[in-house]
């Protein structure tokens, strides 16, 4: 065999079709790839390397013989075949909430805590998309001078919801501008009891609310950084986050404004600016006088986190102001699962 055989679960979903691009671009051994999906879209065709594949039903014995599944179908659907995978000798790399705050589950951002990927146990969880984004561009600057608290607001996409949003807010747009009214379905949540148009909008509130006031979306990054950057604890004291998550209607990547304290006294913009340059997967963009910045539409299929408008407090010593921009369906999904992948063949975690 020449290499992995692999498995795409919600191949045919938004983040499904970015990671089969993915998986064309990776530096993977590929031997054979399986797209696979629900029964309702068993019998689609999809390209592969220029090459149609028809798209297969989910079932417990798609994976035999697969050696790495990446699975993008849902949380629902990893809990059920996630497991399945594991069974039948296939390393899971799963870009739902299914298993993220399962302490029996790494989850890792390559550029963050690789070493991470040796206490898996068979399935690895993708993080947050917004989190991913924010964690790759705190840890140069936690490396460099520490970190003490994280405040992050965040502008998310549109995409971060789904296709079917996605529609709504071209839908809601050109009624918009036809001087219609605005229907809504689906947003902020589809599943909750009111919902609101995105179209010239802003919705401060994405996922379901808990009983703190906090959106679970918040409790994700919140949490989730915690367990990134301190060593797998969810709940550790080392480094305060908090965080408020915004929808607005731009199709694709995430932008967010982070406030962060260091531990050096000595840290300032230039240091970090020098951190951040040469750091892996990270873009610095942090000119002011020519008005170049990190912005959402140049993100767009790009891998990268970009960085910029790096500035201090003025207010507080050792703090300091950020804005990070990230394609959510690249860096904060379909790459980052296959980014994993890689890792786990560069330190012999996946074996064939």
């Amino acid at each position: 065999m020449s290499g992995y055989n692999v498995a795409i679960v919600g191949a045919t979903g938004a983040v499904g079709a970015r990671m089969i691009k993915m998986v064309e671009q990776t530096s993977l051994p590929v031997n054979s790839v399986k797209l696979l999906a629900s029964s309702r879209s068993a019998g689609k065709q999809l390209k592969f390397n220029g090459k149609d594949l028809t798209v297969e039903e989910t079932v417990p014995e798609s994976f035999e013989g697969i050696d790495l599944a990446l699975f993008s179908a849902g949380g629902s659907v990893s809990k059920k075949f996630a497991p399945e995978a594991v069974k039948r000798g296939a390393v899971v790399v799963d870009n739902t909430s299914a298993f993220r705050m399962d302490p029996k589950v790494p989850l890792v951002v390559p550029e963050v805590n690789e070493d991470a990927l040796y206490q898996h146990h068979g399935i690895i969880a993708n993080p947050n998309c917004s989190t991913i984004q924010m964690v790759v561009a705190l840890e140069p600057i936690r490396k460099a001078f520490g970190l003490k608290r994280v405040i992050v607001s965040t502008y998310q996409a549109v995409s971060g919801a789904g296709n079917r949003a996605l529609k709504e807010l071209r839908d809601e747009t050109q009624a918009y501008l036809d001087g219609k009214e605005m229907e809504a379905h689906i947003l902020p949540v589809s599943g909750d009891k009111k919902h609101y148009p995105i179209a010239f909008n802003a919705l401060p509130q994405i996922d379901v609310f808990e009983e703190d006031g906090y959106t679970h979306e918040e409790w994700k990054m919140i949490h989730e950084t915690k367990k990134i950057m301190c060593g797998g604890d969810m709940d550790s004291k080392d480094i305060k986050v908090t965080a408020t998550c915004v929808r607005i209607p731009v199709p694709v990547s995430h932008s967010e404004s982070v406030y962060f304290e260091v531990e050096d006294p000595k840290a300032t913009v230039k240091g970090i600016q020098d951190a951040l340059a040469v750091a892996p997967g990270v873009v610095l963009q942090d000119d002011p006088d020519n008005q170049v910045y990190p912005q959402a539409h140049n993100a767009e299929g790009s891998r990268d986190t970009f960085v910029g408008r790096i500035r201090p407090d003025q207010e507080t010593s050792q703090a300091f102001q950020m804005w990070d921009v990230s394609d959510n369906m690249l860096k904060g999904a379909a790459w980052n699962s296959v980014q994993i992948a890689e890792h786990l063949d560069k330190l012999g975690l996946l074996h064939l």
